[in-house]
């Protein structure tokens, strides 16, 4: 399936979840990192111009998680729709970096677009300290949670962990740790590993993650391990040791990243990122609006996932 690129403008972080009802719900970072909206449409291309789209939750004035609502994802866990997302007390940076750390809300009900969306809490991570782009990941009857955290101990942003979950809202710590940024091109501006993202398909599990600073070096990494082998031990999982999505400079696609994966409507697998269309960015790459999500099928060759290039 060919996209019309991008898709919906000026939506970072964006994640798409098809659900049994036959819905595509798609979340994303809002240019005001003030709320959290949801949308769904009964085709991917339908998310521009959606069926319905709420908002499930506005961030409050002062607090904890009062600024900086990043990155959220809709997920079906343990029969509870659930959001995962990030936010900060406030946009001062301390030791080098913002304070997020993660959250959730939950809505009962059976339409996650009924208004009935309810504040969880924290999901405690076991390492306090800045973290975000949460993601589960359901395989083989248990429930897996993923993201990116910094540990003080290592060097850099940000690494990768997953932890089994207890309950949509507790983990079984400690959460094991993935992948670091090691390589040249995770550690352009920053050293960064976050927005991971897995897919289950040719008997293994993938993992994609994104690295480097926010602007045209941001780029996709890739993690795999075998589908029956354990998850939670890092010896089994096999990392790229070269990107295997990154900035189209003949097309004019910079920095794609932050991505999930989907299904359309013939079944077939895409890949959901972001990326701008210019590297002429004023100040902080974080406040330019214009991360727009872009969609991509994927081919598979010989067993493993061919993105080509951003377009």
């Amino acid at each position: 399936m060919k996209f019309e690129n991008p898709v919906i403008e000026q939506r970072a972080d964006p994640q798409v979840y098809l659900h049994t009802d036959g819905y595509y719900y798609f979340t994303a970072s809002v240019p005001q990192y003030d709320r959290i909206e949801l949308r769904r449409a009964k085709t991917l291309t339908g998310l521009a111009q959606p069926e319905s789209i709420i908002t499930a939750w506005t961030k409050p004035d002062e607090g904890a998680y009062s600024d900086l609502v990043w990155a959220p994802e809709i997920h079906y866990v343990q029969g509870r729709w659930m959001i995962y997302f990030a936010a900060a007390p406030s946009r001062e940076i301390k030791d080098d970096l913002f304070q997020h750390r993660m959250y959730a809300i939950e809505n009962l009900s059976a339409d996650p677009m009924s208004p009935e969306w309810t504040f969880c809490g924290q999901v405690d991570s076991g390492i306090d300290a800045f973290c975000l782009d949460a993601t589960v990941f359901h395989h083989q009857g248990k429930d897996y949670y993923i993201w990116a955290q910094k540990d003080p101990a290592i060097a850099g942003n940000s690494n990768l962990y997953i932890a089994e979950m207890e309950t949509p809202t507790q983990l079984k710590l400690p959460g094991t740790l993935l992948s670091k940024p090691e390589f040249e091109w995770e550690t352009r501006g920053f050293m960064v590993n976050e927005g991971p993202y897995l897919l289950n398909s040719h008997g293994k599990v993938w993992l994609t993650y994104s690295a480097s600073a926010t602007d045209e070096n941001y780029c996709m990494g890739m993690l795999w391990v075998d589908e029956n082998a354990d998850l939670l031990d890092a010896v089994n999982w096999t990392k790229s040791p070269a990107p295997i999505f990154r900035t189209n400079w003949p097309e004019k696609v910079y920095g794609p990243g932050h991505s999930c994966f989907t299904k359309d409507e013939k079944g077939q697998d895409v890949l959901v990122y972001h990326a701008r269309d210019y590297t002429e960015i004023e100040g902080d790459p974080l406040w330019d609006p214009n991360r727009h999500t872009r969609m991509k099928s994927i081919a598979w060759v010989d067993g493993f996932p061919d993105f080509g290039a951003a377009v």
